[in-house]
């Protein structure tokens, strides 16, 4: 009647395990693992181009090195009662100690490409400094201006000092660095378009003309490919500025606000004419220096910002120029060197100090030539041209929207170099994406406020019965990378720091810290490291 045990009918197998679900990352394209170096570039810190390649491209660092000298010296010259021989000579000075810091620092310092400039980090002490003399009776206005420069070279002598004893990045990671170096960038938005907006008919052309020129024209033809690259800021320039003088000698600007036809005309900056055949900038040139301790402490503050703005600009230098990120006592000798190049433009009458120049940075990544050499010839031009004024006089005539129309390519590089850092770190910790968004936001929106609130003369938001606190805040806070570097290292190294120490990228790090961590720091040794020298990428 039943079936016994060994009568059961067959049991049907069980069905097959269902495959995996097709891993959607790798099915839609590669994925790109961290690279440590750039592999686009042509030359790298230590290769160099042939020697008339290598002079043209040092000539034209120099040309985009001088829009901002330019621009200070217009800036604050007048202010101080200086007629346009006078700012002239400021130019002059400010020409020559860039050539001599540049060099001191690819030798010594960072011996990293970078061009050393004028900050404008300097400029609101140094309207605290005319603002105390603008009440004060003269005989003339040349002496306003001769009492003022005296001033600024005993400020600057003093608070040299700050940065011969500081150095910086003994806390910094991954994370520090990107908001850092993008505010190094995105921090000068003011001198892009709004600088470009006081002139559009030929800064705009010269942004669109640029763009086309070195990214689309130099795909037509592998030899083109070689020359645009390379010079074709150099070419839009020159025809940028041939169109501008076109149409100030046709009279385009006769009828045009006073403004307008500063910004476009090629006959208003009147260097030319006031600019000497032959001058030699010497110690003390202006007289002896005034020491007042309210505009020292201004300027220390000052020091403070060039110092964290060098940081960043140091480290995207590094990046473009195939070195690896500067060691702690890099950063601490090239920070120590800078404050000595303080100290020489002080003794030197430069009307501001000078910080690692981020529109040469750029500059770096626009033509993917990395190499020191490069760099240091232009320090010949800068020395050159600050001696020699009339030569000098007539590249600084290049009306200022064209550098600004440079600028919104040039920030812009800088401004992604420091993006790029995030590859090292974890991009999915949270922890890691709330000290990276505070960072930025803040970085952007405190320096707005300051800016926001500061009046012409330089009068800032904070305004305490101490015109020293004063000027230290204002400047501080009027800086983007500062903020960002304070907000940033402070954030970083409070929150879980040691728990989250693989999250931060760490272990990518500490290597590049100490000289036998990594056999590419040898560059910062002083030591030659050929390019087939490099190791091979390390995957995180």
């Amino acid at each position: 009647m039943g079936e016994t045990a060994n009568h059961l009918p067959p049991v049907a197998p069980a069905p097959a395990p269902a495959p995996p679900p097709p891993n959607l990352a790798l099915s839609r394209g590669p994925t790109w693992t961290p690279a440590e170096q750039l592999l686009q570039l042509h030359y790298c810190i230590h290769s160099n181009p042939s020697w008339p390649q290598a002079l043209l491209l040092g000539f034209q660092h120099y040309i985009v090195m001088l829009g901002t000298t330019v621009l200070i010296a217009t800036t604050l010259v007048p202010q101080m009662g200086g007629n346009h021989g006078d700012k002239a000579r400021v130019i002059q000075s400010l020409l020559f100690m860039s050539g001599v810091n540049t060099l001191l620092q690819t030798w010594f310092g960072s011996r990293l490409p970078t061009v050393m400039n004028a900050s404008f980090a300097f400029v609101l002490p140094v309207l605290s400094i005319i603002n105390d003399y603008t009440d004060r009776v003269f005989p003339s206005e040349h002496e306003r201006f001769i009492y003022t420069m005296r001033t600024i070279q005993g400020s600057l002598i003093v608070s040299s000092f700050i940065n011969i004893f500081l150095g910086y990045s003994k806390l910094f990671s991954p994370i520090v660095i990107v908001p850092v170096v993008c505010l190094v960038g995105l921090g000068l938005f003011m001198r892009g378009f709004p600088q470009l907006a006081n002139c559009v008919q030929i800064g705009l052309l010269m942004l669109i003309l640029l763009v086309i020129t070195q990214q689309y024209l130099k795909r037509i033809h592998p030899s083109m490919n070689h020359v645009l690259e390379k010079f074709a800021l150099l070419i839009c320039i020159a025809i940028i500025w041939g169109f501008a003088a076109i149409l100030t000698v046709a009279g385009a600007y006769n009828n045009s606000k006073e403004r307008t036809q500063t910004s476009c005309r090629t006959d208003r900056s009147y260097l030319m004419s006031s600019a000497p055949w032959i001058k030699i900038p010497y110690p003390f040139q202006w007289g002896t220096p005034i020491f007042r301790a309210s505009h020292v402490f201004g300027m220390m503050g000052a020091a403070l910002v060039t110092s964290a703005e060098s940081t960043g600009t140091f480290f995207a230098a590094a990046r473009i120029s195939g070195a690896t990120p500067p060691p702690a006592h890099v950063l601490s000798r090239s920070i120590g060197l800078q404050g000595i190049g303080m100290l020489l433009e002080g003794i030197f009458g430069a009307a501001v100090g000078t910080t690692a120049s981020v529109e040469n940075v750029g500059l770096l990544g626009l033509t993917h030539i990395g190499s020191r050499r490069v760099v240091q010839i232009s320090c010949g031009f800068m020395i050159f041209f600050s001696i020699f004024g009339k030569f000098g006089a007539f590249f600084a005539s290049i009306p200022l929207p064209i550098f600004a129309a440079i600028y919104c390519v040039l920030f812009g590089i800088v401004a992604a170099v420091g993006i790029s850092f995030i590859q090292f770190a974890n991009n999915n910790s949270m922890r890691n994406i709330y000290v990276l968004g505070v960072s930025l936001f803040l970085g952007i929106s405190v320096p707005q406020y300051f800016i926001m609130n500061t009046a012409p003369d330089g009068h800032g938001p904070v305004r305490t019965n101490a015109g020293w606190f004063n000027d230290i805040l204002n400047t501080i806070f009027s800086s983007a990378a500062t903020v960002a570097i304070i907000v940033g290292t402070i954030l970083d190294n409070t929150l879980e720091a040691k728990h989250a120490a693989n999250d931060r990228g760490m272990p990518w790090w500490v290597p590049f810290q100490n000289r036998k961590g990594d056999v590419r720091n040898d560059e910062f040794y002083g030591l030659p490291l050929r390019i087939n020298e490099y190791m091979p990428t390390r995957f995180l």
